[in-house]
C-alpha cells in the first residue's frame, strides 16, 4: 500500500564531498540513494533502516533505501534525499525560468518494496 508524503531534495555535506570523488563512485551512489525519513513515520509504515522503498509521482519513479532520523530533525510527513540521479527521476522539466527544475515540496507516493 502506498502513501503520499512530501519530498525535499537538496544539497548535503556528504553529497558534496562524495561528488568531489566522482558520480560513478560507490560513496556518491550510496549517499544519493539514501532517503531520510522521520523515524516515527518509519515505525508507522513498518520500515527499518536499509529497507527499500519506491518513490513515485506523475513524472517518474525511483527506488531508494530508508534511513530514520530523529523526529525533531525532520517533521512528520516529510522526506529528504540528496540531489542525484534518483531525485532527478522525480523532477519535471519545468524550471519556472530559473534554469533549475522545480524540486521543493514534491508530493510523492512511498511504497515499501517487498523482500
Amino acid at each position: 500500500m502506498s502513501e503520499k508524503m512530501i519530498l525535499i531534495p537538496g544539497r548535503s555535506s556528504k553529497q558534496g564531498t562524495s561528488l568531489n570523488q566522482g558520480k560513478l563512485k560507490d560513496e556518491y551512489k550510496q549517499v544519493t540513494t539514501t532517503l531520510e525519513m522521520n523515524s516515527d513515520d518509519m515505525k508507522k509504515r513498518g520500515l527499518i533502516d536499509g529497507d527499500e522503498v519506491r518513490l513515485s509521482n506523475e513524472t517518474g519513479e525511483t527506488i531508494v533505501r530508508c534511513l530514520g532520523v530523529k523526529p525533531e530533525d525532520l517533521p512528520p510527513g516529510m522526506l529528504f534525499i540528496p540531489y542525484g540521479p534518483p531525485s532527478s527521476q522525480l523532477m519535471a522539466s519545468d524550471t519556472a525560468g530559473c534554469g533549475m527544475p522545480l524540486s521543493k515540496h514534491m508530493e510523492v507516493e512511498i511504497e515499501k518494496i517487498s523482500t
